[in-house]
């Protein structure tokens, strides 16, 4: 499969192509023509779907995206469907794009009621414009990323996501993508290892971990995730609650993925896509991601810069954006409680200025 590809859950979906600029219209014979959309399943129905992931933060989405009929909504994290879904049964029509083809597989299959409204590509989101700007969409009423692992990533042991399951060494969001984390893991050298788990895990006992993988691979090779667990817990004493190999294993998640850099070019691309009034909603997961997530919506909203040097401050040429989140949006407890994934969920909002 190439760099992207349209990903249909229907045949209905199969004739839903955005033709012309800035909106989504559907061949004839394709159930659009401004119908209603079938009744949604259940909540029970969907709890009992192979693929059901919990998206956190539904309902602070919800009021601050304000989806409604005649609106464009982007979603670059598809993932199980439950944000896409929630703007869609709002009348909204969304324009989803996802990297894992069994996320696109399961959410467009959840999500059939909703194909006259819908539809999904198959990418990253950080390579959205170029994605997006070829099915004839010129800009969005809101976007939103979730950049959180799905619950169906942490729980297939095949995937490589979790440690508390034994299975492949791998953490790719992409199955495609030529390199896995046991490839980092076995290949590369000490200093390289040290970096990614301070780096990206900001991982205390980076070096101490690093010289014990490093030692482990040169017996036998490091496959899978208990391996690796095993060896970490090995040179890194307990700390509270959480498991040894908690940050390593994000700090390899975010290094198979590129996830930092990817973020980065996201937000740079963005605010291009917004229309005046639209809103960009973030939800992140860790320190590292919503530092960048906020020093960019900052930088992005800020309507002077000042520097030491300078006699006085000037006009920032790149504000683009309003605040709206002045503090981060977080889950509640009663969310919490039924959902504990959503304890870590930070939610950052912007909207587009008048151009």
């Amino acid at each position: 499969m190439g760099a992207w590809s349209w990903f249909g859950a229907t045949d209905a979906m199969d004739d839903l192509m955005p033709w012309g600029r800035g909106t989504l219209v559907t061949r004839q014979g394709a159930g659009g023509g401004g119908e209603a959309p079938e009744p949604a399943p259940p909540e029970a129905a969907v709890r009992n779907l192979p693929f059901y992931h919990a998206p956190v933060l539904l309902a602070e989405v919800v009021s601050l995206l304000e989806p409604a009929p005649g609106k464009l909504f982007f979603d670059g994290t598809l993932g199980g469907g439950g944000h896409s879904e929630a703007l869609l049964q709002h009348g909204a029509r969304v324009v989803a794009m996802d990297q894992d083809l069994n996320a696109l597989k399961h959410a467009t299959e959840r999500l059939k009621p909703y194909a006259a409204q819908f539809c999904a590509l198959r990418g990253n989101f950080r390579n959205f414009p170029q994605i997006v700007e070829e099915t004839g969409v010129s800009g969005f009423d809101g976007m939103l990323v979730d950049i959180g692992v799905s619950s169906h990533q942490l729980d297939d042991a095949e995937r490589g996501f979790s440690f508390m399951r034994d299975g492949p060494l791998d953490l790719r969001m992409d199955t495609e993508s030529p390199r896995t984390a046991a490839d980092i893991v076995n290949a590369d050298d000490e200093a390289e290892l040290v970096r990614i788990f301070f780096e990206y895990g900001e991982e205390p006992n980076a070096r101490r971990i690093a010289r014990a993988i490093v030692k482990a691979r040169a017996a036998a090779p490091i496959r899978t995730t208990l391996q690796l667990a095993e060896v970490v817990a090995s040179a890194s004493p307990k700390r509270g609650k959480r498991h040894p190999a908690t940050l390593v294993f994000q700090a390899l998640r975010i290094a198979v993925n590129d996830e930092l850099a990817a973020l980065h070019d996201f937000l740079a691309a963005a605010p291009r896509w917004l229309k005046p009034g639209g809103r960009l909603a973030v939800i992140s997961f860790h320190s590292l991601e919503d530092r960048i997530v906020k020093q960019t919506l900052q930088h992005l909203s800020a309507p002077f810069i000042d520097r030491p040097e300078w006699p006085e401050a000037r006009k920032n040429p790149d504000c683009v954006l309003k605040l709206i989140t002045r503090k981060p949006v977080q889950a509640t407890p009663q969310e919490v409680e039924l959902n504990p994934r959503a304890r870590s969920a930070v939610l950052r909002v912007a909207e587009r200025l008048p151009t």
